[in-house]
């Protein structure tokens, strides 16, 4: 059998890991998350239609730490895909397209995340003492 010598295709290993890369895969990641998220947020306006007992167990299981935890990830989650949609947004009107802008406004959504979702997990226990 005669062997061709044709170049490969590009694998994974030539690229090097950009934090623009890395923010695309966030934006896919975080809608997966905001769908489990709504799932959580219809299961609670269940649990509020059905009775009392069932919305005091849905409560106490999103107060315990594990249940913060999880909240706290649908937040960042939130964020995080508000802030990347914004950022595409921008790059769809044709601005963030050079190399350092596009980097820096990658790493500004990470920041913004961050940041605004300590906010509002601070303004809630500040407001209500806890979210639960």
């Amino acid at each position: 059998m005669t062997q061709v010598n044709r170049p490969l295709s590009p694998h994974l290993q030539v690229y090097k890991w950009r934090v623009h890369m890395m923010t695309s895969i966030m934006h896919r990641a975080t809608s997966v998350a905001l769908a489990a998220g709504t799932i959580l947020l219809v299961w609670w306006l269940t649990a509020i239609a059905t009775s009392q007992s069932s919305f005091d167990s849905l409560q106490a299981m999103l107060g315990h730490w594990a249940g913060r935890v999880v909240l706290f990830g649908i937040t960042y989650a939130a964020m995080q895909h508000m802030a990347s949609g914004v950022r595409h947004l921008l790059m769809d009107t044709g601005a963030l397209l050079e190399l350092g802008a596009n980097r820096m406004s990658a790493i500004l959504t990470y920041v913004f995340a961050a940041v605004s979702t300590l906010v509002i997990w601070a303004c809630a226990y500040g407001m209500f003492g806890g979210l639960v």
